[in-house]
């Protein structure tokens, strides 16, 4: 429980450097975003606590522990140093130092829409899949296997799915440019992150060769 209680803060840190780092605590796209980010992470959290504590711990693993793959840590390490750096440069940039100036509404529009279906494969990935660990391993102590039901028949890395939507959707719905880029190199960190865990899965979990074959996309569909 005080696990949980320090993540429910923790998690306010980031919607607050959104603002404050806009100079703007009155800024309606950083509000909107934060009150997205919040929710889904709370309800999240909430619904975990409730219906999956066993995925609740296992996310609560640190990088380096258990059998996570030695090089799956310099890969979260990355992640980690993206998404701050990303969540500074949007609101500096569309916001307080205006770098990107005359942001077309629609593409915010856009931007909006893209976070809705986020926060779907985000939330259905979590509840679909009880071995959806943060680190790249295979949970032997927890008897990992195959899911193939709900959005994991749609793709097979629906939470990948999910992240890219939300570094995509979020700079345009916030009108940063330079989040934009940032947001695609962090892509690419998870485009590694994918190969590198389907091959540690083709190799060690049982029916994963099997389930490549009936889902044929890893991320888009049709496309890759």
């Amino acid at each position: 429980m005080k696990k949980i209680i320090f993540t429910l803060i923790y998690i306010l840190i980031f919607p607050a450097l959104i603002l404050y780092s806009s100079g703007d605590w009155l800024w309606m796209e950083g509000w909107i975003f934060s009150i997205w980010f919040i929710i889904l992470c709370y309800t999240t959290i909430i619904y975990l606590y409730i219906k999956d504590p066993a995925l609740l711990e296992e996310r609560y693993k640190k990088p380096g522990s258990g059998n996570q793959k030695t090089w799956d840590k310099f890969v979260v390490f990355g992640l980690m140093a993206g998404f701050i750096s990303w969540i500074v440069i949007m609101p500096l940039d569309a916001k307080r130092l205006e770098w990107t100036s005359n942001f077309p509404m629609a593409l915010k529009i856009v931007g909006g829409l893209l976070l809705i279906f986020s926060f779907f494969f985000f939330f259905r990935s979590y509840s679909d899949n009880t071995f959806l660990s943060a680190l790249v391993r295979i949970q032997e102590e927890r008897k990992h296997k195959v899911i193939t039901t709900g959005v994991y028949g749609f793709v097979r890395h629906p939470m990948y799915l999910a992240g890219s939507l939300l570094f995509v959707g979020t700079p345009l719905l916030l009108g940063s440019l330079y989040g934009i880029i940032l947001g695609i190199m962090i892509l690419f960190l998870l485009v590694f992150r994918i190969k590198g865990e389907e091959k540690m899965l083709i190799n060690e979990l049982d029916g994963y060769p099997e389930y490549k074959l009936k889902v044929k996309y890893r991320l888009i569909p049709f496309i890759w």
